[in-house]
Formats: structure tokens, sequence, C-alpha cells
């Protein structure tokens, strides 16, 4: 990737940003583009951004992301505009002859009830979570559609699938958070105000896997450099922890002392979702990040970065 004009469309949300930071290290000539400038959403202006810009390799990090309750409240626009960041990047690449281009997928669109741990052929093969399923539709045309390029024209396009991911930049907005910021946020709040409790949503029943997102992207140009196949690559760490368990522990960094009450009306989502990351594994990949010293790092940056310059959302 040396000397190549390389994209991170969506430069500037938690997988954008540490893709930047990553990149850095590979001396290629970044490009990126704000929203105010492009609506990736408008297929004639991203491709005539595009043909001004002639990037040489393409990372898509753009999308519109949030949690449990975000997801349920706006599926038209979890659908239309993914699908939409993710049909125009990946045609108009095609049309372009950019030599290679990454997909990034989310664990989250495979079967809710998909065996464990999940593989990359399990896509497609089961019902969907009903939480995320607008979302998860527009993810899996977006990987549809690079394989489908790249098996009918040649193309250099490849899909990653991420599991629950963490970290610099993430979002700790509560109406659109995910799980780990949510907490950190929650106990914080809690402890700074002396409230005796917590509330999480579900039973904490439910287990994870999570990745910090430097893995992610360190293992993303790991793949874009050295990986050709058009079949989907599962990005994991191969741990999991249950929701219970993970509360417990924020709670221990953050050292709110107070009780954590599990609210067992709100919905669990997926009872497990842990990724088969071997083939990945095998490639000569692995994280590196352990969870709880991701937790104190991310905890600690925003504690002392100023709460709100981590408060986002993530739209391309």
């Amino acid at each position: 990737m040396r000397g190549k004009r390389v994209w991170v469309a969506g430069h500037s949300g938690m997988v954008g940003s540490a893709l930047m930071r990553r990149l850095k290290r590979e001396r290629c000539d970044i490009q990126t583009v704000t929203r105010e400038d492009l609506d990736l959403t408008r297929q004639s202006d991203t491709e005539a951004w595009m043909r001004k810009a002639r990037p040489e390799a393409i990372f898509i990090a753009a999308a519109r992301v949030g949690g449990i309750g975000a997801n349920a409240r706006y599926p038209a626009e979890f659908l239309a505009e993914n699908a939409l960041i993710l049909l125009n990047i990946i045609k108009t690449a095609s049309e372009l002859g950019v030599e290679k281009l990454l997909c990034l997928g989310s664990s989250c669109i495979y079967p809710k009830h998909a065996e464990q741990p999940i593989t990359e052929d399990a896509l497609l093969t089961g019902s969907l979570e009903p939480t995320n399923e607008a979302y998860a539709i527009a993810k899996i045309a977006g990987i549809k559609l690079a394989s489908a390029y790249a098996e009918q024209h040649g193309c250099r396009f490849i899909s990653v699938m991420p599991t629950n991911l963490y970290g610099q930049n993430d979002n700790f907005d509560l109406d659109h958070s995910h799980v780990i910021p949510a907490l950190i946020r929650k106990m914080h709040d809690a402890r700074v105000s002396h409230r005796d409790s917590v509330v999480v949503w579900g039973t904490g029943t439910p287990k994870r896997e999570f990745l910090h997102v430097d893995d992610l992207a360190d293992a993303c140009v790991f793949l874009m450099k050295g990986y050709e196949s058009p079949k989907l690559i599962n990005i994991g760490s191969g741990e999991e922890i249950s929701i219970g368990e993970l509360a417990f522990l924020i709670a221990d960094v953050i050292d709110f002392r107070g009780r954590i009450v599990f609210d067992a009306f709100k919905p669990d989502g997926a009872p497990r979702k842990l990724l088969d990351s071997s083939r990945l594994h095998r490639l000569g990949w692995s994280h590196k990040i352990a969870l709880r010293a991701g937790i104190e790092e991310l905890y600690h940056r925003w504690r002392t970065s100023g709460r709100n310059s981590l408060v986002k959302q993530h739209h391309p």
C-alpha cells in the first residue's frame, strides 16, 4: 500500500479514525472527505468525487450505526442510508477500476440463532435478530454486491465481518451507543452523582465477543495487503463474556460500588454471538489488546479528554 492513494470512507467514525491511525504507518496517501462536502447516499455526488480523487484502494467504514434502541426507532434510515452508501461506493469503484476495496460488515448480520462459534458460511442461513434487521439487510446487500463484482468482473473486492467493537472515538450518547460505552457512561454518572444503582438492559445472560477497534484496523490493513478471496472473513478475538460479567468488570474499572439491576423487560438481543475467526488466525493474524486493558484505556481517555468530545454519531 506504500505510495497508494487510499480512501477511508467514514474517516471520522470509530472504525474510520482507527484506520487513519493505522494507515499512517503505511506511508500511503490517505484520502478523506467530510459529510459536509460529500453525501455518500447521493450516487451522482459520490461518483463525481471518486472520479476526481481517483482512489487506488478503499476502506468502506462509513455507516449509520447505533445500539438496539436506535435500530428499533429508525429502521427506515438504517436500511436506506447504509444500503445507499455501500451500493454507491462499490458500484463506482468497479466502474473506475479501483485496485482494491475492503467492505466492512458487522457480526450482527448473522442469523440470530446461528451455531456457535459463527462461521462465515452461516450468513443467510436463518432469520435475523429483529432489533437490527434493517441495518443487517443493508450490510448484507453491500457484502453480496462486493462479492458479485469480484466473481463477475474480477474486482479485488473483499469483505470482512468484525465482532462487537469498542475503543477510541467510541459513541457515548446513550441513545445511540453500544454496550461498553453505554455501561461506562451509566456507571461513571452514577458514581459521581452518588447514586446507589445502575440499570442494565436485559437479563445479563447473553454472551458477547469484543474487539478493540485498533485491533480491527490492524486486521483490515493486514487483509488489504494479503487477502484476495471474495469470500467473507471474520475478525474477532475468539473470547466471549456475558453482559452481566461485562457490567461487573466495568463497575470494577470505574470503581462503582452500587447495585447493578438487570431489567429483564428490555430486549436481550441474540443469546450468544461468538465468531469463528480461525480462517484469519490461520493467515497469521491475532488480536493484541486484552478486554480489561482496552476498557481501562477507553475510560481514561473519555474521562480526561472531556466527555462531550466523545459523544458523537458515526454518520458518514
